[in-house]
């Protein structure tokens, strides 16, 4: 009898992880969606290309040497064997090796693809590519290793021990790609015709604000797979209560998210920002990432409304400084992905604000280092950025050889 019933735990866990990461892989429709809506209709078949490419790339590369780097063992020739690696949830999860890696790869992917919308409309494709090789297989994976991982930073302190806590990603994941991201935008330099000689900020809107908020959906339901996978099980009555408590905060953190952001908009520009609604939105999720099964209802929902404020005067700021993120990638998931770090020791006495903070710098420290040097090689053997020339008709042209609107061809 207990052999049935652990069967049918583990048949069940493992099942439930395997959709929790197709919910995860489909946040990649969400990125592309979201980005091609975002950028100038000239430059949309490239930042498709870019979406569906990274997540090849990332698949590939974290199978040849990504997982083994962030938690050991070796899939390259063999299956996984051996118990899944565990995040937040419980340690004695039961469910398939293979199916854990499936959920650690998309994962993977999701990070790269915060990248990609920081840096679009200018920078060259094939130089992106090349560094989504090197994030993919080696910077996120072996910041993983100091954090999921439970490895040594450099073989000098372990973070789990100072007290961090990163239940599903607000910074291993969220702002690890923020700061990618900020390596790429520095050097790749801010779009032409962004900011005037003066200081002022030129707006450049998105083509196709409708995509966007179908982007923004996909990304919504994609994080129940992303925050409620990373339970690790539900074949429980406790871990099925877990996943409830995730799925209902994590909704309702988006949700505040969403309105604290287009308040904040309509009191600063006296209407209601779209976009900043969207980010709001996406603030609010990555706020409550880093622990969503803690806090309650009515707190998540606060916790989701601080990033969605803050997220409005992040973008605002970055702007200001000639930061140029065509998508706000950088403010939704770095600054609100330090945020929802912060959040996590006023539910979760298991964390401490020291801990927190020192895995956040090790975090960001690392990856933006590491990702300005892979970004300064590529520059010098590639190059980083399109021409001028190719910028002005876009990069669809110049970088695919195809337009998303043809018989729209004249239109800039």
């Amino acid at each position: 009898m207990e052999y049935d019933i652990f069967q049918l735990q583990y048949a069940l866990d493992t099942f439930y992880f395997l959709v929790c990461g197709a919910l995860v892989m489909w946040m990649a429709a969400g990125f592309a969606m979201l980005e091609a809506g975002l950028v100038r209709s000239k430059n949309t078949v490239e930042i498709l290309t870019k979406n569906v490419t990274l997540f090849a790339v990332a698949c590939i590369m974290y199978m040849v040497v990504g997982y083994s780097i962030m938690y050991g063992g070796d899939i390259f020739l063999s299956t996984i064997t051996g118990s899944g690696a565990v995040e937040g949830g419980e340690e004695n999860a039961t469910y398939a090796p293979s199916a854990d890696f499936f959920f650690q790869v998309v994962f993977v992917a999701t990070a790269m693809s915060i990248v990609s919308g920081a840096v679009a409309e200018r920078m060259k494709l094939f130089a992106f590519l090349a560094f989504a090789v090197v994030m993919t297989g080696f910077i996120y994976p072996l910041e993983g290793s100091w954090t999921w991982g439970g490895n040594p930073v450099f073989g000098m302190y372990t973070l789990g021990d100072l007290g961090f806590l990163d239940f599903a990603g607000s910074g291993i994941v969220h702002m690890a790609g923020a700061a990618a991201a900020m390596a790429g935008v520095i050097l790749v330099g801010a779009r032409k015709g962004k900011y005037g000689p003066n200081g002022e900020v030129n707006a450049i809107p998105g083509a196709n604000l409708p995509l966007a908020t179908l982007g923004t959906f996909i990304l919504w339901l994609g994080w129940f797979g992303f925050n409620g996978g990373s339970v690790l099980a539900t074949a429980s009555v406790d871990s099925a209560n877990a996943v409830a408590v995730v799925f209902m905060n994590t909704n309702l953190a988006a949700a505040g998210g969403c309105i604290g952001a287009l308040i904040v908009a309509k009191l600063l520009f006296g209407k209601a920002d779209l976009t900043m609604a969207l980010n709001g939105c996406l603030a609010g999720l990555v706020a409550i990432t880093a622990g969503p099964d803690t806090p309650s209802a009515l707190q998540a929902t606060i916790f989701g409304a601080l990033g969605g404020v803050l997220v409005v005067f992040s973008i605002t700021t970055l702007d200001k400084l000639k930061i140029d993120d065509p998508v706000g990638a950088i403010s939704v998931h770095g600054v609100v992905g330090l945020l929802g770090l912060l959040l996590v020791p006023v539910t979760n006495d298991g964390s401490s604000f020291s801990g927190q903070i020192i895995g956040a710098l090790t975090i960001f420290g690392w990856v933006f280092v590491a990702s300005f040097i892979a970004f300064f090689v590529i520059k010098l053997v590639l190059g980083l950025r399109v021409s001028e020339e190719e910028e002005y008709e876009g990069v669809d042209v110049s970088e695919c050889g195809m337009e998303a609107y043809p018989e729209f061809a004249g239109a800039k």
